[in-house]
C-alpha cells in the first residue's frame, strides 16, 4: 500500500538489530538473532506499520566504531530476506549512501528486491558522511552532494520499464545495456534523507518523499515549508511525502526508567501528542519504541497498532 500525502497518517519503524549505533540501540540488540529481526519484522506486518528500514553503511572506522559500532546489516540483503517472510509491510532503505556504488549497481540490487517483493521498495537516498568509508572504495567524499544528485537522476532511469535503460550526465553514462528484471512498481518512490540546507533542497527538487534526520517538532515547520517552496519554485507540481522521526515511544507505564524524552503513558494521550506531526504538515512518522527485549518491543509494536494508531486521524 502506497504511502500518499493525500492519505492518513502512516508510521513506520527502521529495524533492531541491523544497526547498533548506541545513539539508539537497545543493549539486548548485541545478542539478537536473525530469528529476532524475523518476530519484528512479521510483528509490522501484523500491527499495520506503512514500513521497515534498514540503514546502510559499508564499512566503519576504528575513530567512529565506539558510537557507532560496526553493526550494520547490508540493507538489500536484509531487506530481501525479510520479504519472503512478510507479504504487506513496505521495505525501505533508510538510507542507502549510493554514492559508494555506480547506479547500474545500485539499480539492479534495488529492482531485483522490488521484483522480488512484488513492489514493496521505497529506496531512500542519503549523501554519507563517513570519509574513510568513501575512500576505501574510491568513491567521492568532498563531492558526494553532486554524486548523490546526479546518481537519483540516473537511479529514475535504471529503474524504470525500460530493459535498457539510458543516462548521460557528468559522472554517469550508460545505455545499450539490458538489466532484468525490472522493477515490479511502474515508479519506484525515492524519498530523499537530511536536514541540511543540501539535503532539503535536494529532497524538494528530486524527491518523491522527504527523511528528515531527527528534526526537532518546533524546528520541523519551518523545514516543511522551505521543501514545499522550493518545489514549487522549481515548478514541480507532485505532492511530496513529508517524514518526521517521532520521540522514543513506550505504550503503557513502564516500570523502568525509559528516558526523559521518552513518550509514554495511556494510547490517546500518545496518539494526541503523535498528532501534532499531522497537523504541521507531516504524512508519515518513523517511530522507535523502548524495550528490554525483543519480546517486549513485538509487544510495544502490537499495542501501538491496536490501541494507538486508531486514534491518529481523530
Amino acid at each position: 500500500m502506497p504511502i500518499l500525502p493525500s492519505g492518513p497518517l502512516s508510521y513506520g519503524m527502521q529495524l533492531p538489530v541491523q544497526s547498533q549505533s548506541v545513539i539508539y540501540a537497545e543493549p539486548w540488540e548485541a545478542t539478537a538473532t536473525p530469528a529476532d529481526l524475523v518476530g519484528v519484522a512479521r510483528a509490522a506486518d501484523h500491527g499495520g506499520f506503512a514500513y521497515i528500514a534498514g540503514c546502510d553503511h559499508v564499512a566503519i572506522p576504528l575513530r567512529l566504531a565506539d558510537g557507532m559500532s560496526t553493526v550494520w546489516y547490508d540493507p538489500v540483503a536484509t531487506l530481501s530476506y525479510l520479504a519472503g517472510v512478510t507479504g504487506r509491510v513496505l521495505l525501505m532503505s533508510h538510507v542507502a549512501v549510493v554514492g559508494l556504488r555506480h547506479p547500474l549497481v545500485t539499480a539492479k540490487q534495488y529492482a531485483t528486491l522490488d521484483h522480488l517483493s512484488g513492489g514493496r521498495l521505497i529506496l531512500g537516498v542519503g549523501a554519507g558522511h563517513v570519509r574513510e568509508e568513501f575512500e576505501a572504495v574510491g568513491a567521492d567524499f568532498d563531492g558526494r552532494g553532486g554524486v548523490l544528485d546526479e546518481s537519483i537522476d540516473a537511479l529514475r532511469a535504471a529503474l524504470g520499464p525500460e530493459e535498457y535503460p539510458e543516462f548521460a550526465g557528468e559522472r554517469f553514462s550508460f545505455g545499450g545495456l539490458g538489466q532484468l528484471p525490472r522493477p515490479a512498481q511502474e515508479r519506484v518512490p525515492v524519498w530523499v534523507g537530511g536536514s541540511s540546507p543540501a539535503a532539503t533542497r535536494r529532497a524538494a527538487v528530486r524527491g518523491d518523499g522527504w527523511l528528515p534526520q531527527g528534526d526537532s517538532r518546533d524546528r520541523l515547520p519551518a523545514q516543511i515549508a522551505r521543501v514545499h517552496a522550493l518545489r514549487e519554485e522549481a515548478g514541480i507540481e507532485a505532492p511530496i511525502v513529508i517524514g518526521a522521526i517521532t520521540e522514543p515511544l513506550y505504550v503503557g507505564e513502564p516500570g523502568w526508567s525509559v528516558g526523559r524524552r521518552t513518550l509514554k503513558g495511556k494510547p490517546e494521550a500518545l496518539a494526541e501528542s503523535l498528532r501534532e506531526y499531522a497537523a504541521i504538515g507531516v504524512h508519515q512518522i518513523q517511530v522507535r519504541f523502548r524495550s528490554r527485549s525483543v519480546d517486549e518491543l513485538t509487544d510495544q509494536m502490537a499495542a501501538f497498532g491496536a490501541d494507538v494508531a486508531p486514534h491518529l486521524d481523530r
